[in-house]
């Protein structure tokens, strides 16, 4: 509803003054949204004043006027609704003022209220702790613009889908628990799209336990997904790794990034693998190491080629998993070269 238009237009003398009074650096404001300081009407002491009596600091204001300018255009009472939204989840004002520092944006997303009331009371009742429902406010607020509805239904189809695919109503909520929490953009997909991409895989051999477990290793992605990209995907596979239908299938449950992840994106890695001497045969082995991007790979080779570690000739295992399994990993073969030969006939020096 703000105009954009800056033609003609002159800034807001009042909401300077107001801004220069709270030690707001204007020039921020300007090259980022100026449109904002042409608008006849702001409120920057009423916003300030509700920042502040949250327990936000002079400094802080700022900071959040700097990075969301568009704040100051919100009546007092879009705010306070807000604040009294969010408190829904917050343990206490100040963990609110601290995740409107870090996410300015996601708070002052006011025109969707009653949506982001009705979700958040949908995902308390689901069983989401608060401290997660916190997390996709500020990661993930587009999934709280939804009708609640909306959000039902996606729901009811994976409970549904878990179910019908043997899944024990025991282990359902904390099923669907986890896959929210690990990738809440499932919500942003319709429920045909998620049954398509199912059918797709039973079509494909997939029996169901093993759909439940790619579902499960996946974490949501593959609702994000569709069937031609799915097909070329697995089609490029088993032309590289010259395999048969079955042989596929035990890949992809090994590795579901071969489902997952674009042609262009596995050639690229593929390529990336192949440059440095690694074999397909390697690859076919260890299909995981597919997961990680070229320049993680080349890191990980350097840095174990300066331990003496040939790549070439070993299994690709000591590439694979997160930075931290990496580290393990690179610190187990780091101490192992270090260690001294343990010599059996040397005396031992034992102070008294």
């Amino acid at each position: 509803s703000y105009t954009t238009d800056t033609k003609s237009r002159e800034e807001n003398k009042k909401t300077l003054e107001n801004l220069y009074s709270l030690s707001v650096d204007i020039t921020k404001i300007r090259r980022l949204k100026e449109w904002v300081l042409l608008q006849d009407v702001a409120y920057v002491k009423e916003i300030a004043g509700i920042l502040q009596e949250m327990g936000a600091d002079e400094t802080t204001v700022a900071n959040i006027i700097e990075r969301c300018p568009e704040a100051i255009l919100h009546t007092p009472a879009e705010i306070n609704s807000q604040r009294a939204l969010w408190q829904l989840v917050c343990q206490n004002e100040k963990q609110l003022i601290k995740l409107i520092e870090q996410f300015p944006e996601s708070f002052f997303t006011t025109k969707y209220q009653q949506n982001q009331k009705a979700n958040i009371l949908f995902f308390q009742e689901l069983g989401l702790k608060n401290n997660i429902i916190t997390r996709f406010l500020t990661s993930a607020p587009n999934i709280f613009y939804n009708p609640v509805e909306k959000n039902k239904n996606v729901i009811e189809t994976l409970q549904r889908n878990y179910l019908n695919l043997g899944g024990s109503e025991a282990n359902m909520k904390i099923w669907i628990l986890k896959l929210l929490s690990q990738n809440p953009f499932i919500l942003l997909n319709t429920s045909t799209a998620i049954q398509e991409n199912l059918e797709f895989l039973q079509k494909n051999d997939f029996t169901d336990q093993e759909v439940l477990q790619l579902l499960s290793k996946l974490k949501g992605f593959i609702f994000q997904l569709n069937s031609t990209t799915m097909q070329q995907s697995m089609l490029f596979s088993k032309n590289i790794f010259k395999c048969s239908d079955q042989e596929l299938k035990q890949l992809v449950l090994k590795c579901p990034a071969l489902l997952y992840y674009s042609v262009p994106v596995l050639e690229e890695r593929l390529e990336g693998l192949l440059k440095e001497g690694i074999s397909i045969a390697q690859i076919r082995e260890t299909p995981m190491v597919l997961e990680l991007t070229t320049q993680i790979v080349q890191y990980r080779i350097k840095k174990l080629s300066a331990l003496g570690y040939d790549i070439k000739s070993g299994n690709l295992e000591s590439l694979n998993g997160t930075k931290k399994d990496f580290e393990v990993t690179y610190g187990k073969i780091q101490s192992k070269k270090e260690r001294p030969v343990f010599n059996p006939v040397a005396p031992l020096h034992i102070e008294d």
